[in-house]
């Protein structure tokens, strides 16, 4: 009897019948071996469903059988705390595809959601093939079921509005936008050029741009992106030659304020972490905590001041190394600390951000999956770590 609701459910929903995540049960088994985990304990708790209204796009690429899978540079899952479900979106870099569809992860119901099936499939460096899905309108390249048609690789650009209840993605990517606007009859000058911060409503299945009045900040490649309910917005951040700052962007006006930057006399370069970092927001201690290579970032959201807690040596196998083609770095609320998943080696470190210590741990039970194309997040709902590959789902509940 195992799964058999959600079987149900899926076949229904390829029949016409509900396919809203909504609409899942809990499955009662999974609740029950999820509740029976001890502390340091993995486990394999079996096959998700893949469910939704999938296209022929969806189809051409198998995600009606696999899910969405990792994809380069895309490897952020977000939780939604109203929905206790998570979320995913990125493209690849352009192999098997590059694609703008949203899913939604639920692990009680073990079932990938596919929210928003994928418009027409972009190249690297164009809109692709058939970019007959794509118009200009109101200074902004947009498909004609308003999705984002210049689609990037999420890096940590991903984060959460539980106020807004919106997905937040910094699409931040570089291909020849104006030839593409004069082509559909546009002015380029009238293109919008501010940051290309894009929303998804999990509620009504639907992508916006979330354009915003001057100052604003650029929108560099690989930064990073998260909500701070504290400061009641999300930061934006990065300290490399293309941006050496942090922003905290506004919902209720639309707007962008400077945080923390490089003035002459701070060390804002030293003490805040550059590109290609991983990290998370601790709402217990008010920090951003990040890695990013060898060394380990606290943004203290009350000071708004950014400062490198430690850096380790080159071959040092005590601490991991941060990147976000790589790893995956969350909050765990029950013990405070913060789990972070290396795929490249199958591991999981824990973080003491009191303590400024890192630590590999070692679970019983059953050992992670093996596959390249992994995904990973922390589902609050469980208190569980939770590493999915294509459908095979593994849990782990820390100390």
């Amino acid at each position: 009897m195992k799964h058999v609701v959600i079987a149900l459910i899926a076949l229904l929903s390829l029949h016409g019948g509900p396919s809203r995540a909504a609409d899942l049960a809990p499955d009662p088994d999974v609740l029950r071996r999820l509740r029976a985990l001890e502390p340091n304990e993995a486990l394999n708790l079996g096959t998700a469903n893949v469910i939704g209204d999938f296209n022929d796009v969806a189809r051409r690429f198998e995600l009606d059988r696999t899910g969405p899978r990792a994809r380069d540079y895309s490897l952020k899952m977000v939780w939604a705390p109203e929905r206790k479900r998570a979320l995913f979106t990125g493209a690849n870099h352009g192999r098997p595809h590059r694609l703008n569809d949203v899913w939604e992860f639920d692990l009680a119901a073990m079932a990938w959601h596919l929210l928003y099936a994928p418009d027409n499939p972009r190249n690297y460096a164009d809109l692709g093939r058939d970019a007959s899905d794509v118009e200009y309108r109101d200074g902004v390249l947009i498909t004609r079921r308003g999705g984002p048609a210049i689609i990037a690789h999420t890096w940590s650009g991903l984060a959460y509005d539980p106020v807004q209840r919106q997905l937040l993605f910094m699409n931040t990517w570089s291909i020849k936008q104006d030839d593409y606007i004069r082509e559909r009859g546009g002015d380029p000058a009238q293109r919008y050029t501010g940051p290309p911060l894009w929303a998804f409503s999990p509620e009504s299945r639907s992508w916006s741009v979330l354009k915003a009045t001057q100052p604003t900040p650029p929108a560099p490649a690989a930064a990073m992106l998260e909500y701070v309910p504290e400061l009641g917005g999300a930061i934006w951040h990065s300290n490399n030659w293309r941006m050496r700052s942090t922003w905290l962007y506004d919902p209720a006006e639309k707007s962008w304020e400077k945080l923390a930057g490089a003035a002459k006399k701070n060390d804002f370069e030293q003490q805040a972490p550059s590109a290609e970092l991983v990290g998370y927001h601790d709402p217990a201690r008010r920090l951003l905590i990040a890695r990013q290579g060898r060394g380990t970032f606290h943004f203290d959201t009350q000071r708004l001041a950014w400062t490198k807690v430690d850096e380790t040596p080159a071959g040092d196998g005590n601490v991991p190394d941060g990147h976000d083609a790589r790893n995956v770095f969350y909050h765990d609320p029950g013990s405070g600390h913060g789990l972070f998943v290396d795929f490249a080696s199958r591991s999981i470190w824990s973080y003491n951000p009191d303590r400024l210590t890192w630590r590999k741990e070692r679970p019983s039970g059953e050992p992670m999956p093996d596959g390249k194309l992994m995904l990973a997040y922390f589902d609050e709902a469980q208190g569980v770590l939770v590493v999915i590959d294509d459908v095979e789902v593994w849990v782990y509940r820390y100390r």
